[in-house]
């Protein structure tokens, strides 16, 4: 996908349809959906920002007893986890997202990409679902 948020929509149905089709619940499929979204929306605005027409490389994979959610960029590899939280204030925008993400995904994690690759960050959402079958290769990754 390219960064212009005209294509959250879709990439945000194909996440969502992907995680029902690994037996996620119902509310798991909506908290998957919002942390995408979320997570999208802040790629495009801080690490890119706000150009539309930067790379945006999103998958989907079931792991174990977990759907891993991985988002790719290329911006300016800041590191969300290294700043200092900012307080949340429902009044102001901004600042929702790693708030959504710590509390509805089992783990995330931020890894720097390395800049003879063209720099960037690595997203890594994982959504645990004690439904999947451990060691399954449906959808099962190496």
């Amino acid at each position: 996908m390219n960064s212009d948020p005209a294509e959250i929509a879709d990439v945000r149905r194909a996440v969502e349809n992907l995680a029902q089709s690994f037996g996620l619940d119902e509310k798991a499929v909506a908290e998957v959906g919002l942390c995408v979204n979320e997570a999208l929306a802040n790629v495009m605005r801080h690490a890119y920002g706000g150009a539309t027409d930067r790379p945006i490389v999103v998958s989907g994979y079931c792991q174990d007893a977990s759907l891993v959610v991985t988002i790719r960029d290329w911006g300016n590899g800041v590191n969300p986890a290294t700043l200092p939280p900012k307080p949340f204030n429902p009044l102001e925008p901004g600042g929702l997202g790693l708030i959504c993400l710590r509390r509805m995904m089992s783990q995330v994690s931020y890894v720097p990409q390395p800049q003879d690759g063209g720099g960037g960050m690595l997203l890594v959402m994982k959504k645990e679902n004690p439904k999947l079958r451990r060691g399954s290769d449906f959808g099962a990754r190496p």
